[in-house]
């Protein structure tokens, strides 16, 4: 059983060249600080701010939302060692 409600971590985004804070609910939910700046769904100006950042990177940068590998891994990693230490 999960003894704690939330848990944050702070990275470097390079899909949207920025940090972001990932955070993990004990119900397994994901949520990123990035996605409410840079998703498709947050800043209505997010699309003007990162199509300027991928000219100036010239690379294209785009927010990948809950579904990003980035937040998806730190998730798993984070519910497998509550499991082993649990002994589950």
């Amino acid at each position: 059983m999960l003894d704690w409600q939330v848990t944050a971590k702070a990275i470097y985004c390079d899909a949207v060249e920025d940090d972001v804070v990932i955070m993990v609910f004990a119900d397994g939910s994901v949520k990123c600080t990035g996605y409410s700046k840079y998703g498709a769904t947050g800043n209505p100006e997010a699309p003007a701010i990162l199509k300027k950042k991928s000219r100036i990177l010239n690379r294209r940068l785009a927010c990948e939302g809950p579904q990003d590998y980035r937040l998806t891994n730190y998730r798993d990693n984070l519910l497998e060692q509550e499991k082993k230490i649990s002994g589950q």
